[in-house]
């Protein structure tokens, strides 16, 4: 009974069109359920590319561009600090400063370090960001130019109301196939991979947009929203190809090249996702389905999904324009959502290079 409320053709389809009118007849084939369990087996697959190219490609580049991990200095081992740190806090007030100094004989300054020194390690090196930055640089600009592929001799491609011709009878054609399953098994991956990628400040929306993108394109593909599905994925996957090569020559180094292609990220960002996507595509979703029949659940449901996405852009779009503003007055240093790495003050540089701590508050000096 529930999956007969799930899949009742009102909350899916317009009026006086039924699921039976959707099924493979007549030379036509169409987009069922059934399909998207290929999704998983494809999700493994990158995840498998996505380690032999951290494997065999990335280290060889690394190191013709000179990116390699920044050499730290190391927390001392104290079992009573790293039991703490581990379990409680990793960030300290006062009184539980003052609390674990009495308990390892450290002083105030001493303890701060340990925690400072230890955050550090915890925090991902450069040449993971560059791995994943790399990663998705090849993926976006193959499903950038797959998608162009797919949708340059479409007339809904230059014709939004074509988008709707004869909807929801629209054929699936091949190239729309392998385009969304690509592109939903790379989302998928990303999720199953989030507890090792680097976590950044936008950690909570990035899940929000994984989500949501995977909600849209399941929904589109199962009610057949599938011309306006690839639309929407080539609009986003363009700013994306910019933005991860901007990260690789960043890790690399090459700020002159870096803050290029931010310049055109940004032109490109604003343009794709504050007005393309809004003013073309949304519309395109909104306006032009209600000259063919009357809204219906699933298009109030598509539409509210393709907000969310509007709104994680402009959120995204207020960071972007705090780089922008740094990047003017030449403060920019990096991704504005990184978590940055914490410096060392001069005493504390001379003190790791002059001491190593023993678990009490003497040590033995190793010269400079």
């Amino acid at each position: 009974m529930l999956s007969e409320w799930f899949w009742w053709d009102r909350l899916w389809l317009p009026v006086n069109v039924t699921w039976a009118d959707l099924q493979d007849q007549e030379g036509r084939v169409y987009a069922h359920v059934s399909h998207l369990y290929m999704t998983l087996p494809v999700a493994v697959v990158l995840l498998g590319l996505r380690v032999l190219h951290n494997k065999l490609i990335v280290p060889p580049i690394a190191a013709a561009l000179g990116v390699k991990d920044k050499v730290q200095p190391r927390a001392s081992h104290n079992p009573v600090l790293e039991q703490y740190y581990c379990t409680c806090l990793k960030q300290l007030s006062q009184v539980e400063l003052r609390g674990l100094c009495k308990k390892v004989g450290w002083p105030e300054r001493q303890v701060e370090n340990w925690f400072r020194r230890r955050r550090n390690q915890d925090r991902p090196g450069i040449l993971k960001k560059f791995s994943e930055a790399s990663w998705r640089f090849v993926f976006y600009l193959c499903a950038f130019l797959g998608g162009l592929l797919a949708l340059y001799d479409k007339p809904w491609f230059y014709d939004l109301r074509e988008v709707w011709a004869g909807f929801p009878k629209q054929t699936l054609l091949d190239s729309q196939y392998w385009y969304y399953i690509i592109e939903m098994s790379f989302y998928s991956s990303l999720l199953f991979s989030v507890a090792v990628d680097v976590k950044r400040k936008d950690f909570k929306e990035q899940l929000v947009h994984h989500w949501a993108t995977l909600t849209l394109l399941s929904f589109s593909w199962c009610a057949n929203y599938i011309r306006i599905g690839t639309l929407v994925m080539l609009v986003h996957d363009t700013a994306d190809v910019l933005l991860e090569s901007g990260k690789v020559f960043n890790y690399a180094g090459w700020k002159h090249t870096c803050n290029t292609l931010f310049v055109l990220f940004t032109i490109v960002f604003m343009i794709t996702r504050l007005v393309i996507f809004p003013f073309w595509l949304i519309h395109c979703t909104w306006v032009y389905p209600l000259e063919r029949f009357q809204p219906f659940l699933g298009y109030y449901f598509f539409n509210i999904m393709l907000v969310v996405l509007l709104l994680l852009h402009i959120f995204w779009a207020s960071l972007i324009m705090r780089m922008v503003i740094k990047l003017i007055f030449g403060e920019m240093k990096g991704d504005e959502r990184s978590d940055e790495e914490e410096e060392e003050s001069e005493d504390e540089v001379q003190n790791h290079n002059h001491k190593h701590y023993d678990g009490s508050s003497n040590g033995l000096s190793n010269g400079h």
